[in-house]
């Protein structure tokens, strides 16, 4: 069965449930009306550009081109990072901690599932590789901005007790355990409940789309299960890099609490 075509009717008739949305919030003063309208509207003008983007280059079928679209995605994952946090490092720490654990974990699993279970030909297929990278680096950049949020903001709130743990002769990674393992679990916690929750409460978008495109439901199934395993493995393995950087960079080789380095919050 062939995918049914869109049109843009069928779209505006998605988009007036947005209204609804918009009423909740006129209704109980939640002041979401303008920040849920600019969302939609950057998403439907991103998701068109990408549409143009992504057909020309895959009809090109050039790895630089391809490798361009990875870093282009890599560079604004890495900047929503840096926005989504409430106590960020000075300077360009906070979007080099969050830009390469990220990118780091991201390739090295999206190279590993090219090469052994997927085997695109060639091996940087673009209509494979971009899809995956997308989904790996999404979920990788929410896991790392949950975490690298939880644990400055721990940071400045339980300075006391750091400092306490400190003065008593403590390392600086055993002052910080409590909060970079606090922190482990905010920035992993997402990709847990999403695979707990995949199959019997929802159904992923990969593997909604395979199967309205008319792939059996078996293999879309094995598709979305090595989805979701790419996705843990390069999440947890960015989490765990950015945490160990940030708290490196949260204090010093002398075993001082360097909340200096944090720059003033957010207004």
């Amino acid at each position: 069965m062939p995918l049914i075509s869109l049109g843009i009717p069928d779209l505006m008739l998605a988009a007036s449930l947005l209204l609804v949305n918009g009423a909740i919030s006129l209704a109980l003063a939640l002041r979401l009306e303008r920040p849920l309208a600019v969302a939609a509207v950057r998403m439907v003008v991103q998701l068109a550009i990408v549409g143009l983007v992504l057909e020309r280059i895959f009809a090109l079928g050039s790895p630089w081109l391809t490798l361009g679209v990875a870093l282009a995605m890599a560079l604004f994952a890495g900047q929503e990072i840096m926005a989504r946090q409430e106590r960020r490092l000075a300077g360009p720490w906070t979007y080099g901690l969050g830009t390469a654990p990220m990118v780091f974990a991201a390739t090295l699993v999206l190279i590993l599932a090219l090469s052994t279970a997927v085997r695109p030909d060639p091996w940087w297929d673009p209509r494979y590789a971009i899809p995956m990278l997308g989904m790996i680096l999404g979920n990788a950049m929410s896991g790392v901005s949950l975490a690298l949020n939880a644990l400055t903001v721990a940071a400045w709130r339980e300075r006391a007790a750091v400092e306490a743990r400190l003065a008593l002769g403590a390392g600086r990674w055993e002052a910080m355990r409590t909060l970079h393992r606090q922190a482990l679990r905010t920035g992993l916690m997402p990709i847990i409940n999403a695979m707990a929750a995949t199959g019997l409460v929802s159904l992923p978008g990969m593997m909604t789309g395979q199967i309205l495109a008319g792939v059996a439901p078996a293999e879309a199934v094995r598709y979305q299960i090595l989805i979701m395993f790419l996705i843990a493995g390069a999440t947890g393995l960015a989490v765990l890099a950015a945490t160990l950087a940030a708290v490196a960079r949260l204090t010093d080789s002398r075993h001082r609490l360097r909340l200096d380095r944090l720059a003033p919050p957010r207004g």
